[in-house]
């Protein structure tokens, strides 16, 4: 179950545009790179129980499933980054990127993808990523000056890829070993701790790092959680806060995920997800705060590139107490 030439001015320029959503075939497959149709279908969060909208603090807005007619790269999403305005990136453990623009209805729930493009990654040689160990993208990291961090698993390392575009260089990363399929999977960037601040974290041992891209990496305090479990996102909040995604899986009880929200004297918030309600392998992870106080949360799901799961994207609000 675990997983699972492009720079940032591609996917800006593809933000821009606004293509129809529909589910009729096309004639030929379009290569990665080109425009694609995103086709979206409304999930609820409990299919047994379609009126319930809540877990615990977490009120749930609306799901939907991702598909896409055009092309078979819309698979193994890992991490993504939604703004305010509804620009959404996501990268593939495959080594791709999606841009588009998250589309919403009167009520705030998702109702799709428009603009949506794929291109392929690039490393620092700027030739295309190649192969598992090369292009498995894992965590996901926007700075304030627009800069994207990708951390990878495999060969383990962290890449930023600057705003305007162009080939990307290695960022400092932790100086510390991983499993082969147990890295960086979770990636943040920190603002409140300057511009180019940002965390990680060891999917298997729980193990966290804040780095800075004028320094290294220093070892912080692990997070508390059952061994079946690994670290796969993370995103900082206001006021100090962190959202740490968690994932677990086994063959009798399917995947169980917990998004566990943590402020200086620790945990102060949970949302957890297991059947009946609508789960899968949720890897991504993003974070809109609002200027009342409470965050509105969208998981992604890496589908496997299996037939049996599902590219999901569910959106939640959570606000804290006073």
């Amino acid at each position: 179950m675990r997983r699972a030439g492009a720079g940032l001015a591609v996917w800006l320029l593809a933000l821009a545009a606004c293509a129809p959503i529909h589910a009729s075939p096309p004639t030929s497959p379009v290569a990665a790179g080109k425009q694609i149709t995103v086709t979206a279908t409304p999930v609820p969060l409990n299919a047994q129980d379609p009126a319930q909208d809540r877990i615990g603090d977490f009120r749930y807005i609306g799901g939907l499933v991702l598909t896409s007619p055009d092309t078979a790269s819309l698979h193994g999403l890992s991490d993504m980054e939604i703004s305010a305005d509804g620009k959404l990136i996501a990268i593939s453990d495959e080594g791709d990127l999606l841009s588009a623009r998250l589309l919403s209805d009167s009520k705030g729930a998702p109702t799709g993808l428009a603009g949506a493009t794929l291109t392929v990654l690039t490393g620092p040689d700027g030739n295309p990523l190649q192969g598992k160990l090369e292009a498995d993208a894992e965590g996901m990291a926007l700075l304030p000056n627009g800069d994207m961090l990708l951390s990878f698993e495999r060969n383990n390392r962290i890449l930023l890829y600057p705003a305007g575009g162009g080939a990307p260089r290695i960022a400092p990363s932790p100086a510390a070993s991983f499993p082969a399929n147990g890295g960086m999977e979770a990636l943040s960037a920190i603002p409140g701790a300057g511009p180019g601040a940002y965390v990680t974290a060891g999917e298997d041992s729980g193990e966290t790092w804040t780095c800075k891209l004028s320094g290294d990496c220093v070892q912080g305090a692990a997070i508390a959680k059952p061994p079946e479990f690994g670290v796969v996102a993370v995103r900082a909040l206001p006021a100090g806060r962190m959202a740490w995604l968690l994932r677990a899986w086994d063959p009798v009880r399917g995947s169980r995920n917990a998004l566990i929200i943590h402020d200086a004297g620790g945990e102060i918030a949970r949302l957890e997800m297991t059947r009946p309600l609508t789960v899968d392998n949720y890897e991504g992870l993003a974070a809109i705060p609002a200027e009342d106080g409470s965050v509105r949360f969208y998981l992604l799901s890496d589908d496997n590139f299996q037939s049996s799961q599902r590219t999901l994207l569910l959106a939640f609000d959570w606000k804290p107490a006073k």
